[in-house]
């Protein structure tokens, strides 16, 4: 076996030069090392500018300098309590009328949409076989108005017989009894003249109301009858005309006791977009129970309607004045800002924006009831976007359209 010893290296193997190991490993790291370096030197940059921009956002002059905006002034005055409700323009009367007797038609004296009084004539039936009814019953009650005549005169001529004891005291009382029989005969005569008179005046139509006559429903050489349904003429009064409308139950208490003090109660009847006033009226009464199915209960007020801009059966939207605040704190609605459930309000003093939280109350038109603030504070109305408390504001004399947003929390 041959030793170690005996063991050699290869001709010429002891003049090479060691190999060095690779170099790329370490290359490779050091360029991964630089790029980290990068990204966190430009996050580091992007989280300076970000909390720059934060800090100059919170500073007092907004980071861009004083915030422009336009004012309004807190007033002292009055302001209405009202309840907003739709209603139904209802006439106080409207008369159906139909005949009550058979007939021909021979006049209609009503043109389509003409205002017409009380006893105006509208329409005429046929009135002769009535009038030859009449004539008869007339006839009848004269014939038996002279036969009750005559019967109290043999009354007293039997009076006198029996005075002289010439008669026996039956014929006297039979002839008494004669009397009241033709009595009784008569008033049936009369009541036949009367409802026979009554018949004749039927054919003669009259209006029953002072209104308006809708459209003809009949014309001359139409039968009618009375035991039809056909309706003749419809008159509805408007003027004066009302209102109904509901009242929610839970504001009934605060109406009934302003009727009780014989408060008269304006009401305001507005077109259906709300926008437009139609008419003023008063409130007449309220109904005496409540609608179990909606919770409200019916209300009517009465309009003159001079103008007639009240139209049976339109729709309106309807505003009761149920109270009045009398010196109240009034702002517009527009300068009041919100953060949840607070309200809250800009206040300007030495051109800088202070927040005074305030409690809102009745709104009318635009214009609220608050309390927390004063009558003549100066309060910011615009650029609520860019405001925060203790910003520096600038004063302008125009609104800059668009910066009218309500703010978040400050």
């Amino acid at each position: 076996m041959p030793t170690d010893q005996n063991i050699r290296p290869a001709s010429g193997s002891e003049h090479q030069p060691l190999v060095p190991p690779p170099r790329h490993k370490g290359v490779k790291a050091i360029v991964w090392i630089l790029v980290l370096l990068v990204f966190a030197g430009g996050f580091y940059l992007v989280l300076r500018k970000r909390d720059a921009s934060a800090a100059a956002a919170k500073s007092p002059r907004g980071g861009g300098g004083p915030v422009n905006l336009v004012t309004a002034t807190a007033k002292k005055g009055d302001i209405g309590v009202y309840l907003d409700s739709i209603g139904t323009v209802t006439p106080v009367y409207t008369a159906s009328i139909t005949s009550q007797v058979n007939g021909i038609v021979t006049a209609v004296h009503y043109t389509e949409g003409q205002l017409v009084r009380k006893g105006d004539s509208l329409i005429d039936i046929d009135a002769r076989p009535y009038q030859a009814s009449l004539l008869q019953a007339q006839g009848t009650l004269e014939r038996d108005t002279h036969l009750l005549a005559q019967t109290k005169m043999d009354l007293q001529r039997y009076h006198e017989a029996w005075d002289r004891n010439a008669i026996p005291k039956q014929t006297l009382d039979d002839q008494e009894k004669l009397v009241l029989q033709q009595q009784g005969t008569l008033k049936f005569d009369e009541g036949v003249v009367q409802f026979d008179q009554v018949q004749v005046d039927y054919c003669h139509i009259v209006s029953p109301i002072s209104g308006r006559v809708g459209l003809r429903l009949v014309d001359p050489g139409n039968v009618v009858q009375s035991s039809g349904n056909l309706t003749l003429a419809v008159v509805t009064q408007i003027q004066p005309i009302t209102v109904i409308f509901t009242v929610p139950e839970d504001n009934l208490g605060q109406v009934q006791q302003r009727l009780r003090k014989n408060a008269k109660l304006t009401v305001d009847a507005f077109d259906r977009s709300a926008l437009k006033q139609v008419a003023t009226g008063m409130l007449l009464t309220l109904d005496n129970q409540i609608d179990t199915t909606t919770g409200t209960v019916k209300a009517r007020a009465s309009f003159d309607n001079k103008d007639s801009a009240l139209f049976p059966n339109e729709f309106v939207n309807v505003r009761l004045l149920v109270d009045t605040h009398h010196g109240a704190t009034l702002i517009p609605s527009s300068t009041i800002q919100h953060n949840g459930q607070t309200a809250f309000v800009y206040v300007l003093q030495d051109n800088v924006a202070h927040m005074r939280v305030i409690q809102p109350g009745v709104t009318d038109a635009g214009t609220t009831e608050v309390t927390g603030i004063s009558p003549g504070d100066v309060l910011a109305n615009s650029s609520f976007d860019k405001l925060q408390d203790n910003a520096k504001v600038v004063v302008s004399s125009k609104p800059t359209p668009g910066n009218n947003a309500g703010s978040a929390a400050p």
